[in-house]
């Protein structure tokens, strides 16, 4: 068993767009972001397009909130900001909901924009094969399934009825059309044993995944569900099983949490990536719906640079954590926010009060160093934004 063999079964065209608009075209789009940032300019290394709040389930820990109004972003918006990323060298785009296949218009977007890389974030269970086979001839997207536990614990996790099966015919749909296919699995109390277990990655890899990507719990929205928080030892052993398997699992294992010489970084504060809401809000990161711009205000790239509230996040989380503020200090971000002005993004008008009330949990920012023994994988946090990503 190996990555190479996944990766060699995928489509041909499908591969060439993934080395070309992910490899070739990310690496330098990342040179340019450090660039940017020498220069003290906030645009970030890539972006995060949530096209819609609609889903058809009812996640627990979910922050997007549609009970009262559904919003689906305009198709001329979302290319908007798009075109502005590509000015600034940035050709790697994840799209998020909601459900982001909610949004009927959703491979147009893909198709009009061949010269770019798609990472597609979906529950699975809209996943059919004319969608599969659709992005197939896009060539440019690779989608990310959402795997959340086992037959129980999915259902639970998700709020839906057989969750499980149903994802894993969408991981099945999509490896069968050649694409490029992840996994990703937010790890919390109740599925961490699965979640880091080698029979798992083995399980993924022989249904012709080739990367998983590892998320903490972060709880928030209605239903934030504080006790799935992953431990201090909990958060360790995660990281320890990252750095092992990729030694020696045929997986490509992605976390969004340490450098890699195992330092806890945010990618928010580093200024790597900022999340655009279904409203068109421009957001830290999608878990942290405080937002003082929005694109409708002026060309992308002006919008960013003059940011005050984006600049000044990121210098004040650098000096108060290495890891994630919403879930260590989530009263700091009220008072942050009335300091900038900010306005609550969130659709749900208890979000600032829930924020002052919430308990603090631990994250990453708590784990031990623990450096990358894989020399591919150091070099490729080095590089690029492979496993930089901030998507909670």
């Amino acid at each position: 068993m190996s990555i190479i063999s996944n990766f060699i079964k995928t489509n041909g065209y499908c591969r060439r767009k993934f080395l070309v608009n992910m490899g070739l075209k990310g690496v330098a789009g990342f040179m340019k972001f450090r660039k940017r940032s020498r220069d003290g300019r906030v645009f970030p290394a890539f972006q995060f397009i949530s096209v819609t709040n609609d889903c058809n389930l009812h996640c627990q820990g979910c922050w997007v909130e549609n009970s009262d109004r559904k919003i689906y972003m305009d198709i001329e918006k979302i290319n908007l900001i798009i075109e502005a990323g590509k000015r600034q060298g940035s050709y790697f785009f994840g799209i998020l909901g909601g459900e982001p296949l909610m949004y009927k218009r959703l491979p147009e977007i893909f198709e009009n924009h061949r010269d770019s890389y798609f990472q597609l974030f979906t529950n699975g269970t809209l996943f059919t094969k004319a969608l599969a086979e659709r992005l197939r001839r896009a060539g440019n997207v690779t989608p990310l399934i959402s795997l959340e536990g086992d037959e129980k614990v999915a259902d639970i996790r998700r709020g839906g009825h057989g969750i499980y099966n149903r994802t894993l015919e969408a991981v099945v749909t999509s490896t069968s059309a050649g694409l490029i296919t992840g996994v990703a699995i937010s790890v919390c109390k109740s599925n961490i044993e699965m979640a880091l277990s080698d029979e798992f990655v083995k399980m993924l890899h022989d249904l012709g995944v080739l990367y998983i990507w590892y998320y903490i719990y972060r709880p928030a929205g209605r239903n934030p569900k504080y006790e799935l928080s992953l431990s201090s030892e909990d958060i360790t052993r995660l990281r320890r099983f990252l750095v092992d398997g990729r030694t020696r699992l045929p997986m490509v294992l992605i976390d969004s949490y340490w450098s890699a010489e195992g330092v806890p970084f945010c990618p928010a504060a580093d200024g790597l990536s900022h999340h655009i809401n279904a409203s068109g809000d421009i957001e830290p990161c999608p878990v942290i719906q405080l937002a003082r711009e929005n694109i409708s205000q002026g060309e992308l790239e002006n919008t960013y640079e003059s940011s005050a509230f984006l600049r000044d996040f990121k210098n004040q989380i650098h000096q108060k954590t290495n890891g994630c503020v919403l879930m260590e200090d989530p009263a700091w971000l009220v008072s942050f926010s009335g300091k900038h002005n900010a306005k609550n993004s969130s659709n749900r008008e208890s979000y600032l009060n829930d924020l002052a009330h919430a308990p603090a949990v631990t994250s990453h920012g708590s784990s031990p160093v623990i450096p990358e023994k894989s020399i591919l994988y150091r070099l490729a946090k080095k590089t690029a934004f492979f496993g930089m990503g901030a998507y909670g």
